[in-house]
């Protein structure tokens, strides 16, 4: 198979550019190319306004700032002859047929043999596209469907023809694969493929249904929400996270290009009040607001929503409706609840299920992909075919007759079945020809939920457990809410060194939540301060740095293998870890200054550790402390594995996974690659500068409060960083140890914890998840 080591997107505008950055977080060079602009200075302009603009975005579309070095910008009238070095070209331009196809004759007099070329579109199928296209450029050609922003979301539909060459579809999806992070769904060649047909489906469903049955937004959104597993922006708030103006356009697309039959046209129609709101100006988020809006009248901040029937904004009011409350997470108790939210769930959902069942024959290969879509490309918890299950396949056969919607084939051919079984430890899924196939993983992928299904742990609780995955390595999982760390992890990682000593090779930290962890359980210790039982605060910090530095010093490798949020104490595991595969989505750090605390299982310590002895830091007393009060003080996050690095969080040396699913397959494969002639490493021996470091950051905290950047109580935290970072009333002369720092950690943690200040950012903090600046 030939490889894609250069890439070319034509069309700088939002998507494109964020296609050509994320395509540059991979380490692959971009060739980024647009419009000459009419009296620009700079024939580039277009595409080197749009990498300059999307520097400064948040979210970043880059996951280093040093990623857009990779991406070339030029124009398409100057430097087309440049695509003969490229292996893909992607084009990512205006939705027009005739500009598409102009460009691609342009591009196929330059292009080299073999590249691949391929449309970032969703509305005009792939045969239009290629019609009259010489059969050299057709069978070269496929659909690659990037969902937005192309950075954190990790569906990619592929589409090819009946002319595709074998191998294209293979070459591209192995490269967004592994360097992307994509999980690759082939789609069939018909109008919005699988995410935005069914997609689009649901939010024209929620949306009609709700004025219909005159909800106000904020009930809407809690039924479609967590009770169907579904984000809790729930389906307004998704509308205005992806504009408002956005969806007129992709629904009457979706209309004109669908037959009369098609179940879509029983629901589409359009928006007098979308209407008026955009041409208000509320375009969504990127607006002054869509269907919620922050009214900033008088100097406030108030969350208004639109009234839907008479287009008014007015304060939001939190839904209370007894079905939400009642359902939990049980979508048939809401779906079978009385009140209207229990109706509207139904209406909404019974019709979106049965509009999956009608499409996935049409527009997939198997129900593995279409859950795969609505869940990668629309952030569902879990795909319309997993809920189904969830709901009963006859519950909701029966529910669809009595509201008198048609009932799907492919549903009426799972009667009295499900949509996946497990068998002899393996998960099936309901093929479209009745009969149930194994779900295979790609080459390279070992997920914790396929080893769940065999096999028993080797021991746990019910805040973490251990997992024999095979090869003499265990993986240690974590799975509290936001896998946040208690006594009982604790125990289980003391449990897990003395297993692993004796029976196996190396130890894998590893979870499939959101996330790796949040930190230290907050309301555990809120509740521990509000009773005043201080030694069972202070035995809980000093059993978490002797857990740590066993971990650390244990007779076997040890890796860390995050995603997600690594914070506080999640971040002071990877930093105890002998090595780190993270996943490229990781977003950590040390935060304890945010809620009035100092990093207390080991995070200063090591931190000083890895400034002093990288070999490219200032050496002596003071420069590694400094940079660590810098980074520490400010409760820096790093929003990538690349820019954790920046910050040794990770090693040079770490590793990187862009796709989640091959993350527990890298870590595994490189605690293996650690396994022979393993050695723990050796203690370090700390000489700090005592007291003139600590005036020194006092001093610099001072001056940022000065400016207004820092409150009364950030010098208060500051300053208990400060004494840790220097030593306390150490000097160079004295050598300190790993203990004495440890033991720095926990006074300082343990007088933050007595003050009122740290306990009102704590109780803030779980109330809001916001810090209070106090």
């Amino acid at each position: 198979m030939a490889e894609i080591k250069q890439v070319a997107v034509i069309g700088a505008g939002v998507m494109g550019a964020s296609i050509a950055a994320h395509i540059a977080n991979s380490g692959t060079p971009v060739l980024l190319l647009d419009i000459v602009p009419e009296g620009a200075k700079s024939r580039n302009a277009v595409a080197e306004g749009a990498v300059a603009k999307m520097l400064k975005t948040d979210p970043a579309p880059f996951m280093n700032k040093r990623a857009a070095k990779l991406i070339t910008c030029g124009n398409i009238e100057d430097d087309m002859g440049k695509l003969a070095d490229c292996d893909w070209i992607v084009e990512a331009v205006i939705e027009r047929l005739d500009i598409k196809q102009n460009l691609y004759r342009k591009i196929d007099e330059v292009r080299k043999a073999g590249s691949v070329v391929s449309s970032n579109t969703s509305t005009i199928p792939l045969a239009t596209l290629i019609e009259g296209m010489p059969a050299s450029f057709a069978s070269d050609f496929i659909i690659t469907h990037f969902f937005n922003p192309p950075r954190y979301m990790r569906l990619l539909e592929l589409v090819s023809s009946g002319e595709t060459n074998d191998g294209v579809v293979d070459m591209v999806a192995a490269f967004a694969d592994e360097k992307l992070g994509k999980t690759c769904v082939v789609c069939h060649d018909k109008p919005g493929f699988i995410a935005n047909r069914l997609g689009v489906y649901w939010i024209q469903a929620a949306m009609v249904e709700a004025m219909d049955a005159k909800l106000t937004v904020e009930e809407a959104d809690s039924v479609i929400g967590r009770p169907f597993g579904i984000p809790k922006t729930g389906v307004f708030g998704l509308m205005d996270l992806v504009g408002l103006d956005l969806m007129p356009h992709v629904q009457s697309s979706m209309a004109g290009a669908l037959p009369k039959s098609d179940p879509f046209h029983a629901i589409y129609r359009e928006s007098e009040l979308v209407s008026k709101l955009i041409a208000d100006g509320y375009t969504g988020r990127k607006g002054k607001g869509g269907f919620y809006r922050i009214n900033r009248a008088d100097g406030g901040k108030v969350k208004e929503s639109v009234n839907l029937e008479t287009g008014e904004f007015s304060k939001s009011e939190k839904a209370r409706l007894e079905s939400v409350k009642a359902a939990g997470k049980d979508p048939l108790a809401l779906m079978q609840h009385p009140d209207k939210g229990g109706k509207y769930g139904r209406a909404v959902m019974a019709k979106t299920l049965a509009y999956a069942a009608f499409i996935a024959e049409e527009a997939a290969q198997n129900i593995v992909d279409v859950d795969d879509a609505m869940k990668l490309g629309y952030n569902w918890k879990t795909g319309p075919f997993e809920l189904i299950d969830t709901i009963g396949v006859d519950a909701l056969i029966a529910m669809l007759k009595e509201d008198g919607i048609d009932v799907p084939p492919l549903l009426e051919r799972a009667a009295g079945k499900t949509f996946y079984k497990v068998e002899d430890g393996t998960l099936h899924y309901l093929g479209f020809d009745g009969s149930y196939q194994a779900v295979t993983r790609p080459e390279g992928v070992l997920l914790l939920e396929d080893i769940k299904r065999k096999s028993e742990r080797i021991l746990g609780n019910g805040s973490a457990s251990l997992w024999d995955i095979g090869d003499g390595v265990v993986c240690l999982e974590v799975h509290t809410k936001m896998n946040a760390l208690d006594g009982e992890v604790m125990a289980i990682i003391k449990s897990a060194i003395r297993t692993v000593k004796k029976q196996y090779k190396a130890l894998v930290i590893y979870n499939e939540g959101s996330n790796f962890s949040a930190g230290a359980n907050l309301g555990l210790a809120l509740f521990a301060a509000n009773i005043a039982v201080w030694p069972e605060i202070e035995n809980l910090v000093e059993t978490g740095q002797m857990t740590y530095k066993a971990l650390k010093y244990a007779p076997f490798p040890v890796v860390a293998a995050p995603s997600g949020l690594a914070l506080g104490g999640g971040c002071e595991i990877v930093l105890h870890s002998d090595a780190v595969q993270a996943h490229g989505e990781t977003y950590i750090g040390l935060v304890e200054p945010g809620v009035g605390l100092v990093p207390a299982w080991g995070g200063c310590k090591e931190m000083i550790r890895r400034w002093h002895e990288n070999p490219k830091f200032p050496k002596g007393p003071m420069a590694a402390s400094a940079k660590a009060f810098e980074i520490i003080s400010v409760a820096t996050v790093a929003k990538s594995a690349h820019e954790a690095k920046e910050n040794l969080f990770l090693r040079p040396d770490d590793g990187i996974t862009m796709n989640r699913n091959r993350l527990l397959f890298d870590a595994k494969k490189r605690a293996l690659a650690m396994v022979e002639g393993y050695e723990p490493p050796e203690e370090m021996v700390y000489r700090l500068p005592g007291e003139s470091a600590r005036v020194a950051f006092e001093m610099a905290v001072d001056g940022f409060y000065r400016l207004g950047k820092a409150t009364d109580y950030d010098r208060v935290v500051a300053g208990e960083l400060a004494t840790v970072l220097a030593g306390g009333d150490t000097d160079v002369t004295v050598e300190l140890s790993e203990d004495d720092m440890l033991e720095l950690e926990r006074e300082s943690f343990m007088r933050l914890a007595r003050n009122p200040g740290t306990l009102a950012r704590i109780e803030t903090m779980l109330l809001t998840g916001k810090p209070l600046r106090n």
